[in-house]
C-alpha cells in the first residue's frame, strides 16, 4: 500500500450481507461517496430484483455506477471497467478517498487487480443461439474449447460461460488466455462482510423481495423489453417470470430463488477467499473494525 497514492476501500462480500447498508455506514463517517460494483445494479428498471439501494439510501449517500444502461442494452466487464475507471479517476480529483460496494467478483477484478477482459462486443447471434442451449450443453461446449475457463466457471453460471464462449468464436482464442492485469493507478484496501446467518438473511431478503413486488418488476421489465431479455432468466427475475407464465406457483418460485441465491453466495465467498485479499469484518462490529482499518492506512 502506498500512501502517496489516492485510497480506493473495497467492501465485499456474498449477497444479502448487509454490504449496502454497511457502505453507507463507512461513506457518512469517512465523509466519501460510493462506486456500486453489482452487475446488476447497472441496469435501469432492475430495482426489486438487484436488491438495488433504494432513493432514501442514495440520498443518505451517492452512488455512482446505478443505472447506467437499458437492460436490452447489456454492457461487459470491458464496458464496466472504461465507465468506472473514469468516474473514479473523477472523483479521486475532488477527494483522495472513495468506497467500491458489491460483490461482482470480475468487476471488483477489473477495478481493484486491473484486469483487463477483451473487448469484444456482445454477438447477439451468437448468443441467441448460446441461450437455447442447456446449461450442462453449454457447459461441455465451453470444456471442448476452452478447458481452463472451464474448471473456473461453475455450470450454473450462464452468463460467464456464455462470455468465454464468445469471446473464443469472436477471437479464435480462448478467453482463459486473454486475461492480462495491470496495476491501478490507487492503492486498495479490501474488507469483507460475511455474517454467520448469511442464509437467514437471504431468505428473509428474497421473502421480501416478492412482498415488495418483484413479479410486478418483472411483469414491467417484459412489457418493455420482451420475454427474450437475457437477464429475466437471472436469480429471482427467472422464478418471476415462471409464475407469470403459470409454470410454477408463489411457494415454490420463492423457494427456487432462495435456494438459487445460497448457492450464489457459496461461489461469491469462495471467489472471495481465492481471488482476494480481504479483511474480514466482525459482523457485530463491521463499522467500528471498518474505520479502524482505514485510520490505520491513512496514518
Amino acid at each position: 500500500m502506498q500512501p502517496n497514492k489516492p485510497l480506493v476501500i473495497a467492501l465485499m462480500g456474498p449477497t444479502a450481507s448487509g454490504k449496502t447498508e454497511l457502505g453507507i455506514e463507512i461513506a457518512d463517517k469517512i465523509n466519501t461517496e460510493i462506486h456500486n460494483v453489482d452487475s446488476r445494479q447497472v441496469y435501469i428498471d432492475m430495482n426489486i430484483g438487484t436488491a438495488k439501494p433504494t432513493l432514501e439510501q442514495q440520498k443518505q449517500v451517492h452512488h455512482f455506477l446505478i443505472d447506467l444502461c437499458l437492460p436490452s442494452k447489456p454492457i461487459n466487464i470491458h464496458d464496466f471497467q472504461l465507465i468506472a475507471s473514469t468516474s473514479i479517476k473523477k472523483e479521486l480529483k475532488k477527494r483522495k478517498i472513495i468506497l467500491l460496494v458489491g460483490g461482482s467478483g470480475l468487476y471488483l477484478q477489473a477495478l481493484v487487480r486491473g484486469l483487463t477482459p477483451p473487448p469484444v462486443s456482445p454477438q447477439k447471434f451468437l448468443r441467441d443461439q448460446l441461450i437455447k442451449m442447456e446449461k450442462n450443453e453449454r457447459h461441455n461446449l465451453l470444456k471442448t474449447c476452452d478447458p481452463n475457463a472451464a474448471k473456473k466457471i461453475h455450470p450454473a453460471d450462464s452468463t460467464r460461460t456464455i462470455r468465454a464462449l464468445e469471446v473464443f468464436y469472436a477471437t479464435g482464442k480462448m478467453f482463459s488466455q486473454q486475461k492480462n492485469f495491470t496495476a491501478p493507478p490507487w492503492s486498495v484496501l479490501e474488507l469483507g462482510l460475511n455474517p454467520g446467518n448469511l442464509i437467514s438473511r437471504i431468505k428473509h431478503r428474497t421473502e421480501k423481495m416478492y412482498k415488495n413486488g418483484l413479479i410486478e418488476e418483472t411483469e414491467n421489465l417484459i412489457n418493455k423489453y420482451g420475454n427474450d431479455l437475457q437477464l429475466l432468466k437471472t436469480i429471482g427475475y427467472g422464478e418471476a417470470t415462471s409464475i407469470i407464465n403459470g409454470k410454477i406457483n408463489s411457494e415454490e418460485a420463492l423457494e427456487i430463488t432462495i435456494k438459487r441465491t445460497c448457492q450464489f453466495a457459496k461461489r461469491q465467498k469462495t471467489w472471495f477467499r481465492n481471488k482476494h485479499n480481504s479483511k474480514w469484518l466482525n459482523y457485530e462490529n463491521a463499522l467500528s473494525e471498518a474505520l479502524s482499518c482505514i485510520y490505520e492506512v491513512l496514518g
